[in-house]
């Protein structure tokens, strides 16, 4: 009877191994692809600033899963400029649907936003980082994929489209570097945003004071200091396959004024992100040294669930860490800086040049539908800090992958018996 069981064996083992074979083919990881591109060129003199806008950037097309972005101020030769001469605040960049043959394209268009729960035009964005970004891991780990260009999402009439915001500031030369990138007004010598409204007395720094064109005390003025600089930007990708989880990106504030109505579980509640705020010095009530620390906290209903796969912070000069934590007070997620030792491009004595990442094993971090959140931010409080930033980045899988077909383990199993 063993005898007779054995070529119908031999032949289902045939059988299953061309069947898995191929299912393992179908989840081979694909070849992820990679691209760099340059921004429009800015132009920087001593002290200026730049916040440019630019739409319609270069930018990978088709139905795709995004697996990582970076970006970098290079000099006309390709050089990485130094944060010491040339401070990037911030970059983001941001996805939206263009009309077809639109007259005016900055005008018409649909700005797709994230899937945050900040309101109205507060961080909007897909990516963004500061003076952080040569130090800080931006790749989405496998099998996830931020997806996009999908033509079932794209109204009839558009097409998809991509911007990119750049705020850099010039401190070659400036009577003080850390006022100038912390935009304190003051040193910019306005009173008044770039919209012409007056700033309210209590507002002493911040994006309202270092607008594009915006110019910071000089303490010394050099000839031919006017250079072309650009965003050097990577894209990495894949083409999207039925194997890629997708993952959400939610961007969370420390600012964040919220209200919930009614009863909600978030879902219906009311969001204002305000993105910067002021770090006061402790050296007032005589306790200034390295301990002093200004801590932040936000509690924020999370409007649906999944599982965090990735999550990083963003902080100014000051800070030392921000975390995430669960209702029950369990660490979600927590980010710390990296401070430069030199001169050089990326290791910049005095900034930050790195945040640390999350990489939580997939499925052991999970956010409950409506489940109460707490934001933590801190900063050093040894001397003043104006218009930090608090943002937490996280990308949420709103399913685990599928486990893989493995079938030696049931089939040796089978053997044995027999």
């Amino acid at each position: 009877m063993l005898h007779c069981f054995q070529v119908p064996l031999a032949i289902l083992l045939l059988a299953l191994s061309i069947t898995s074979s191929h299912a393992f083919r179908k989840y081979r990881h694909p070849k992820i692809k990679s691209s760099v591109y340059l921004s429009p060129k800015f132009v920087l003199d001593q002290g200026s600033v730049v916040d440019k806008y630019y739409y319609n950037i270069d930018f990978p097309r088709g139905h795709i899963a995004i697996k990582g972005f970076n970006a970098e101020v290079v000099d006309e030769a390709g050089h990485p400029v130094p944060l010491h001469e040339t401070y990037l605040h911030h970059w983001a960049l941001g996805r939206f649907h263009q009309r077809l043959n639109a007259t005016n394209p900055e005008q018409d268009y649909i700005f797709v936003r994230n899937s945050g729960i900040c309101q109205n035009n507060s961080v909007g964005q897909y990516y963004g980082l500061g003076s952080e970004t040569r130090g800080t891991n931006t790749d989405v780990p496998d099998p996830f994929g931020i997806e996009v260009g999908n033509p079932t999402d794209i109204p009839a009439g558009y097409e998809e489209r991509w911007l990119l915001n750049v705020h850099a500031i010039d401190t070659r030369g400036v009577e003080d570097k850390l006022g100038c990138t912390e935009c304190r007004c003051d040193l910019y010598n306005v009173s008044k945003d770039e919209y012409g409204r007056p700033l309210r007395p209590d507002y002493i720094g911040g994006l309202r004071c270092c607008y594009d064109h915006a110019q910071c005390r000089l303490r010394e003025v050099s000839e031919g200091a006017k250079r072309n600089l650009y965003m050097r930007y990577t894209v990495k990708w894949i083409d999207w396959d039925e194997f890629i989880v997708p993952v959400k990106i939610y961007i969370l504030d420390v600012t964040d004024t919220w209200k919930q109505l009614g009863n909600s579980t978030g879902q219906s509640s009311e969001h204002e992100c305000h993105v910067e705020y002021d770090v006061e010095s402790c050296s007032a009530s005589g306790m200034a040294d390295n301990r002093c620390t200004d801590s932040k906290r936000i509690s924020l209903v999370f409007p649906t669930g999944g599982y965090i796969v990735y999550g990083v912070a963003h902080q100014h000069s000051g800070g030392i860490g921000s975390t995430l934590y669960g209702e029950d007070g369990r660490v979600l997620c927590f980010s710390i800086p990296t401070y430069g030792q030199g001169k050089e491009a990326g290791n910049e004595a005095g900034y930050i040049v790195g945040m640390s990442t999350c990489y939580p094993q997939p499925g052991s971090v999970k956010i409950n539908v409506g489940e109460t959140l707490i934001l933590e931010s801190n900063y050093s409080s040894a001397q003043r800090h104006t218009g930090v930033m608090g943002l937490f980045y996280i990308l949420v899988a709103e399913q685990l992958p599928k486990p893989r077909l493995s079938l030696r383990v049931p089939i040796a199993k089978q053997v044995n018996k027999v």
